[in-house]
């Protein structure tokens, strides 16, 4: 393992360019394969990359308010104080490692979004407690915890083909919950991953290579723990009153919880994208008391999505390509081919990971690969329900080394993507075995 974890750190500290970069090398990749695999002409690839280019802005808009109001409630100060209590369970650099590996993890079943955010503060803050830990190795460890999201509430394919109008309902109906993130595979799945991935995480702390230790101390955040001076009423204009009255934030967080119950009384556990945003704004808004603190709270919010804007147009175009041009099919039916009723999910599992690379959107990866995997499921007899969580579970896994999703926890860590990859690359190999397991046998 010692061997393995440096070769690896080595290898992606010498070759992974910048996130950004990844995205346009990706985007040569897939035009060469597509002319290569599907005959395209390189007019028509140009074309393809041109017309799928800004497909994903309202799917971009909503991720990056995941992000966003994530670290909007992360920030509040009543959740800081948790954050900041929770870190003081950890009294050591293998006890730091298993805490926010733990509570990442948790936190991405909880969602995504807040997971990973979450996941950065509680680092920075037990960063500052042990400062002798290995921060590159720690935010790694923040960052596994977005190996579960997929397996959980925020889960964007089961809660998708949950909802009654999705794309398939034709072919599959609407599917429970109950038969997808409750279901005893993912139970499985989640449950082994939440108490291993801390192991495994410690057992990397002792497999680096003590050449490349980097202690937190010497680790600059944007992370900052001061709170603005609010000057005397006496002083401040009416608008400057306005901004800093705790009754307006008071009102309109009643207003938006209001609707988060209306909601739920009227269409029951409906956990989808855009009602997490609403909680999540709101409940911000609120711990934040006034409006000039959760304004800076969005200040310092949006610039974590600076690489997600930028970057989901050239996924578009990406996928563009990999869906006129046949490319993604091509690559999923081949593995259909292969596939029997009992290696079916596996093989979709695998196939989501390899597409996972061109398309890093749990939604819009479903978009290209459902219409492919689930009539093969029903053609083979295998069920639909694990064949869409082997999608969902192939998007998750090599997340682990597909930088698009860990720009956020970077930025607030102030890391490079090739900081943490090497460690990510371990946790990529070792999952493949309980998911494996889970997919196979339950």
């Amino acid at each position: 393992m010692k061997a393995l974890t440096s070769f690896f750190d080595r290898m992606v500290q010498r070759y992974l360019p910048d996130a950004f970069l990844f995205a346009v090398i990706l985007t040569f990749i897939v035009f060469i394969l597509g002319m290569a695999i599907t005959g395209s002409s390189p007019v028509d690839m140009v074309q393809y990359w041109g017309d799928g280019f800004w497909n994903l802005l309202s799917f971009a808009m909503q991720m990056s308010l995941i992000v966003v109001t994530g670290y909007i409630l992360a920030n509040t100060p009543f959740v800081k104080k948790v954050l900041a209590k929770i870190s003081t369970l950890a009294n050591s650099p293998g006890q730091a490692i298993i805490l926010v590996t733990f509570v990442a993890s948790v936190a991405c079943l909880i969602n995504y979004g807040f997971g990973l955010v979450v996941g950065a503060l509680l680092a920075i803050h037990v960063a500052k407690r042990v400062p002798s830990v290995d921060y590159r190795l720690l935010m790694a460890a923040a960052y596994s915890g977005f190996l579960l999201w997929h397996g959980g509430l925020s889960g964007s394919v089961p809660l998708l083909i949950a909802t009654p109008g999705h794309f398939l309902e034709e072919q599959i109906g609407t599917v429970p919950v109950t038969e997808t993130l409750f279901s005893s595979f993912n139970i499985f799945i989640v449950v082994t991953l939440l108490i291993t991935l801390p192991i495994l995480n410690r057992f990397l702390m002792q497999a680096r290579d003590p050449l490349n230790v980097t202690n937190a101390s010497t680790w600059k955040t944007d992370d900052d723990d001061t709170e603005e001076e609010i000057s005397s009423t006496a002083e401040m204009t009416p608008a400057e009153r306005l901004e800093n009255s705790q009754i307006i934030s008071l009102l309109i967080g009643i207003l938006g919880l209001a609707f988060i119950v209306y909601h739920f009384v009227n269409n029951g556990f409906d956990l989808n994208i855009n009602i997490v945003n609403f909680i999540f704004l709101f409940l911000g808004i609120m711990l934040h008391k006034t409006p000039r603190r959760f304004l800076n709270a969005v200040t310092g919010a949006v610039k974590n999505v600076g690489g997600i804007i930028i970057q989901f147009p050239f996924y578009a175009g990406i996928m563009g390509m990999m869906v006129a041009s046949g490319l993604s099919e091509e690559m999923s039916m081949w593995f259909v081919s292969i596939s029997t009723e009992f290696t079916l999910p596996l093989f979709t599992f695998l196939s989501a990971g390899i597409v996972n690379f061109f398309v890093p959107s749990g939604g819009g990866q479903w978009a290209v690969q459902g219409p492919i995997m689930i009539p093969a499921a029903l053609e083979i007899g295998t069920s639909t329900a694990k064949t869409a969580m082997a999608v969902a579970w192939g998007d998750a896994w090599t997340n682990m080394i597909q930088p698009f999703w860990a720009l956020p926890l970077l930025a607030i860590a102030g890391l490079k993507v090739r900081d943490i990859m090497g460690f990510c690359v371990m946790i990529l190999l070792y999952s493949f075995i309980p998911i494996s397991i889970g997919l196979l046998f339950f």
